[in-house]
């Protein structure tokens, strides 16, 4: 099994912690390890022949500083010279695994998502890979728990239960009446982003679905039989200068036949902003998430999430706000408008001032 991490965020909804070449994934969001660390740290004991983190020019050097200490299996970062959105970047992975492990079942994983029960999910991933075996596309289904009207959807052909069902469609963010319509279906599951397959049966559906960017990455080649990464650099510059970005959900997952859904429920979030950190971690009794800070008072205060820079936080009279302090800026906004932290990124953009990006 190879494991692949997509780990090229931009770093505009965790503004301003993130920024773009320290975009989430580099982050140290619940503190500790950053969560690109505990991606890896997450698989290590599936034993994978190798760890493949697929990352942009700008934040290579600190993913491979991050992932230094990591022990036991190969780690190799390889750096996309431009963003190509997930398509080339599995493309890219699986042709690399192909040449060298033909029969090489890899499991693709982005490198931003939180995991409660990180042994269930181990198990989901096995008994995906058991499905992939046969040649099938293999993504994981979130179980959902709620009518949510910010994930994208699976539809299965039948109800999965605990086993694998054939996926009947993919469905796009759905408003309320939809999502509640889907929840109480029970065929329906959240589009986590992670699959498993093997490498040369997404390089057939590649080459069946994107002939373009299949024929853009055959031109790949290895002087050696030796498995050097950084030797292909000058190649990888040379085919992403001619391909066009495309998700492998648009490209090839809502067109191939083959696709399985195998149900997951192993407590997951994407974290897509700051207002999901409440869901992921544990709030105070007036249900503060407080992080980086050395205490929290709250007076006729509920319900808010403060990133403390180290200091002591004090809530009064206020609800479902968001303050993030860090050394040169400062976020203040409303939980409701969490996704909209992005357009501050593109304000900035807009000035020009590139020292808070």
């Amino acid at each position: 099994m190879y494991i692949v991490i997509l780990a090229g965020g931009s770093g505009t909804r965790f503004w301003p912690l993130s920024r773009k070449s320290t975009p989430k994934q580099l982050m140290s969001v619940f503190g500790g390890k950053s969560m690109l660390q505990r991606t890896v740290e997450r698989v290590l004991p599936l034993y994978p022949k190798r760890v493949m983190v697929i990352t942009n020019a700008l934040q290579a050097a600190e993913t491979r500083s991050q992932l230094a200490y990591i022990e036991g299996v190969p780690v190799d970062v390889i750096e996309e010279p431009v963003g190509r959105n997930t398509a080339p970047a599995i493309g890219l992975a699986a042709s690399i695994i192909a040449r060298f492990d033909p029969d090489g079942i890899m499991v693709v994983l982005p490198a931003d998502h939180y995991i409660v029960d990180e042994e269930t999910f181990r198990a989901t991933l096995a008994a995906a890979r058991s499905v992939a075996v046969s040649g099938a596309l293999v993504t994981l289904g979130i179980t959902p728990t709620r009518p949510e009207t910010g994930y994208g959807y699976i539809e299965a052909s039948d109800p999965a239960g605990s086993g694998a069902a054939p996926v009947k469609r993919f469905v796009e963010k759905p408003n309320l009446e939809r999502a509640l319509e889907f929840l109480a279906s029970g065929r329906f599951y959240w589009n986590s982003g992670m699959f498993v397959w093997g490498a040369c049966a997404i390089l057939d559906q590649i080459a069946q679905h994107m002939p373009e960017l299949s024929q853009a990455l055959a031109k790949l080649t290895f002087e050696t039989d030796v498995w050097e990464i950084s030797d292909l650099k000058p190649q990888i510059a040379d085919i992403y200068g001619g391909i066009k970005g495309e998700s492998i959900d648009f490209g090839v997952m809502e067109k191939a036949q083959d696709v399985q859904v195998i149900p997951a429920s192993f407590g997951w979030s994407d974290v897509g902003s700051w207002s999901a950190l409440p869901e992921v971690m544990e709030a105070d009794a007036a249900g503060h998430v407080v992080i980086n800070s050395s205490g929290a008072v709250s007076v006729g205060a509920k319900e808010c999430l403060a990133y403390g820079n180290g200091k002591m936080v004090a809530f009064v009279g206020v609800s479902d706000l968001i303050v993030v302090d860090t050394p040169d800026a400062l976020l203040v906004c409303s939980k409701g408008a969490a996704q909209d932290v992005k357009k501050v990124v593109e304000e900035l953009e807009r000035q020009g001032k590139q020292e808070l990006l």
